[in-house]
């Protein structure tokens, strides 16, 4: 299989990417946003109406900007050059005297204007007037329009900034407010995905090595999920955790500088409960070929699993003794489900059919880590 170029694409619509809905890809790049927690928050059912993300993001970014504008758009210092009848900021010496400027009673001048036409206001306004044609709701496009006229009113007058420009903007803890409404912005503009169209773009099966992106997205959208859902309920998600090596002896000359490190992809801890699950995402087939028998779990995959678990007994987080390890993996059409324990660990095994409803996607991704885990003979292929 071959897939495409990039070309926009609504939600719902019958595209697939690697046999995965678009929708799918767009239910897992939302969790991926910390934009989803306030949809969580805003009571707004994501999963029950995936085909109306487009109406969802363009609702959040309409009243994130709402809010910004109530509160007055957060200004910043843009650089200008020009030639004035007045003194303003630094003089351009060269410019001047090369022009003749003093002869015509002006100056050439450099200096920095305070200004609400920002790059991060700039980029805000392109999203809304992107966002208005791509809702299916018609008075909410309107709105979209409404708030991209009073942004120009107010002075945000410049072109779109370029990716580059916006990745530049350092958002602080007194620009909250506007870190949310650049992500919100962001997801507008992400909506064009790869399809299956013709296109000059060729990329292969999410299981190659250029697929990096897909499986990275699944990767930050299980923990994205994970910390939305479960967060409420005491657990603590740690995304991307380093492991330590634990009753180490001590390593001769220059081994530190090639000892091997690990990271876990998705840590979870709840301590009431008196649990830790390790969670490793795997953006591959479940089960290969094997050498004396049709099809085996990899290896690999479950010797690094065993690794994170069993090194890291003994140390001063007791939870870890007794830690579960999750194996996920995604699937297309089927799910399969396994439990084994060693040496004390419980070891589970679970795929995530990417191509079922948003409903079932989240009820498949609270059972892998569930306490109530039922081993499902559907293992065998």
């Amino acid at each position: 299989m071959q897939s495409s170029g990039r070309r926009e694409v609504i939600p719902g619509e019958c595209e697939k990417i690697g046999a995965i809905p678009v929708r799918n890809l767009w239910l897992l790049m939302l969790y991926a946003s910390p934009l989803f927690r306030e949809l969580d928050s805003a009571h707004v059912a994501v999963e029950d109406m995936p085909d109306e993300l487009p109406d969802i993001l363009a609702e959040l970014l309409c009243r994130r900007v709402e809010k910004r504008i109530r509160h007055s758009l957060r200004p910043g210092y843009r650089h200008r050059e020009e030639v004035l009848c007045r003194l303003r900021g630094r003089v351009d010496l060269l410019r001047t005297e090369r022009k003749h400027l003093l002869e015509r009673g002006k100056v050439a001048c450099r200096y920095d204007e305070l200004t609400v036409d920002t790059v991060r206001n700039r980029f805000v306004l392109a999203a809304l007037e992107k966002a208005a044609g791509l809702v299916r709701r018609e008075e909410l496009a309107c709105r979209c329009r409404s708030l991209g006229r009073a942004l120009r009113h107010m002075g945000v007058r410049g072109e779109r900034p370029t990716r580059q420009e916006v990745s530049r903007e350092r958002i602080g803890r007194h620009d909250a407010e506007d870190g949310a409404m650049l992500a919100a912005a962001r997801l507008i503009f992400d909506f064009a995905l790869p399809s299956e169209s013709a296109g000059d773009v060729l990329l292969s099966r999410p299981d190659r090595e250029n697929m990096h992106w897909l499986r990275k997205l699944f990767e930050t959208g299980v923990a994205g999920f994970y910390d939305v859902a479960l967060s409420p309920d005491g657990w603590r998600i740690d995304p991307n955790k380093p492991l330590e090596w634990q009753q180490r002896s001590d390593l001769c000359e220059g081994m530190n500088e090639i000892f091997p490190g690990m990271r876990a992809d998705i840590i979870l801890t709840h301590r009431g409960k008196g649990r830790r699950i390790v969670v490793d995402t795997k953006f591959t087939v479940m089960l290969e070929d094997g050498h004396y028998r049709e099809k085996t779990l990899r290896s690999s995959h479950i010797y690094q699993m065993y690794v994170y678990l069993r090194s890291q007994e003994g140390g001063e987080e007791t939870l870890a003794d007794t830690a579960t390890g999750v194996l996920l993996y995604p699937s297309v059409g089927e799910r399969r489900q396994g439990a084994v324990v060693i040496q004390g660990h419980e070891l589970r095994f679970a795929a995530v059919d990417l191509a079922a409803s948003a409903r079932e996607i989240r009820e498949q991704l609270l059972q892998a880590v569930g306490e109530t885990f039922h081993f499902l003979a559907a293992c065998a292929p």
